[in-house]
């Protein structure tokens, strides 16, 4: 499955507990640019740059489906340089919280 289709099936991923209080726009700067809007619980996905984001995620396709699916861990890929973050770091830090990775796969 491409990251596109990953990023279009977070809506069905969401955990509306977690994001309950969160408004929020994340950035996904892949090869065709994606966007999130986060919304007290609810989610929705926009093709393209976003106006203007809290978080930006910066990484490979590749690297961002084994993100989004959990084959890969958020901070071993930021450490080991495969993920590039701009914006709000504590966001990013809770960013793996916010859905249900099984969803995703």
């Amino acid at each position: 499955m491409s990251v596109n289709n990953i990023i279009r099936k977070m809506p069905e991923a969401i955990n509306p507990v977690a994001t309950a209080n969160l408004q929020t726009t994340i950035q996904y700067k892949i090869t065709e640019p994606m966007y999130l809007v986060i919304n007290n619980g609810n989610c929705t996905v926009h093709d393209g740059i976003a106006p203007s984001s809290d978080l930006t995620l910066i990484m490979t396709d590749d690297n961002l489906a084994a993100l989004l699916t959990g084959e890969l861990n958020g901070i071993t890929a930021f450490m080991s340089g495969k993920l590039k973050v701009e914006g709000d770091m504590m966001l990013a830090q809770r960013l793996p919280g916010f859905f249900d990775t099984s969803k995703l796969a």
